[in-house]
């Protein structure tokens, strides 16, 4: 079985049946184009967004509830803030807010479930009931009541999803390290003598990373639906910083005269979710390709 790094599987296997069965998607290609669109806007927000200067508590009272126009696209909101800026900068932010989430879940949830997979006995049971715990709580619900004990602000944030995201790959990471325990190549490994963390991290881990790459994909756009989830209830991001979920929930207050204020905002966040769900619906269908 391959078991080199997936990132550099995908890029090996460019021609391949892996590659071909990814673009013969019409919608893992519309995936994979929503992605880039959205990183590029995000990446070069200052030089692509018309109103830059609109990122902060500066606006133009002259232009205020403008709706959409030759000058402003998706219209102004009530302090005469170009909609369209601001929403590309609170895409900047939610990818920032998802890349720290996963970046600190997934190595804890891989790790919790590598080490409970592999050893078994109490500390199976132990890490496993732990995670179950918090498995057992709704998402949101725990994210709010950390937020709850907390000043509503960026960090905060993050680390209130933070800590309901890592169970998820802590059990995905168990499940697949309980099958591979039993592979071949895993009891070859112990009987030449291999330490366990040669075993976990070299030899198991590597089987994983297809199933946690394409996780990762999917929970970008989970995670931004839960900060902004948590942001329209006001327990997230708070203004004047450019939220999608701060942006929705105050645009409703001048529903339906408006409309642009919660709609563009809306569709952004639909828009971002739906991107990621398809590009890793089609990396899964490339892996499993793969075989």
């Amino acid at each position: 079985m391959d078991r080199s790094l997936p990132l550099a599987r995908l890029f090996r296997l460019a021609s391949s049946k892996a590659w071909a069965t990814f673009f013969a998607n019409p919608l893992s290609v519309l995936g994979l184009v929503i992605v880039l669109v959205i990183l590029v806007l995000s990446v070069f927000a200052g030089v692509l967004t018309p109103y830059p200067e609109h990122v902060g508590p500066v606006g133009d009272f002259s232009a205020m509830n403008a709706p959409p126009d030759g000058a402003y696209w998706f219209g102004t909101d009530t302090m005469g803030r170009d909609l369209l800026t601001r929403i590309v900068y609170g895409y900047q932010l939610a990818l920032i807010m998802a890349a720290v989430v996963l970046s600190i879940a997934t190595p804890v949830g891989v790790v919790v479930g590598l080490v409970a997979g592999y050893k078994g006995g109490w500390v199976d049971y132990a890490l496993m009931r732990i995670t179950d715990i918090f498995l057992a709580v709704p998402p949101l619900v725990l994210a709010m009541a950390i937020m709850g004990f907390l000043q509503p602000t960026l960090m905060n944030g993050m680390l209130a999803i933070t800590a309901m995201w890592w169970p998820w790959y802590a059990r995905l990471v168990y499940n697949v390290t309980r099958a591979e325990t039993q592979e071949g190549y895993v009891l070859a490994a112990e009987t030449v003598g291999a330490s366990t963390a040669h075993i976990i991290f070299r030899e198991i881990l590597p089987n994983c990373l297809p199933s946690i790459v394409t996780k990762m994909t999917l929970d970008v756009g989970f995670v931004i639906l839960m900060a902004s989830s948590l942001s329209f209830l006001g327990l997230g991001v708070q203004p004047p910083t450019p939220d999608l979920g701060s942006m929705v929930a105050e645009g409703a207050k001048y529903m339906p005269s408006s409309w642009w204020l919660t709609v563009w905002p809306a569709v952004a966040i639909l828009v971002v979710v739906l991107g990621f769900n398809l590009l890793g619906d089609g990396l899964r269908e490339a892996f499993e390709a793969e075989g």
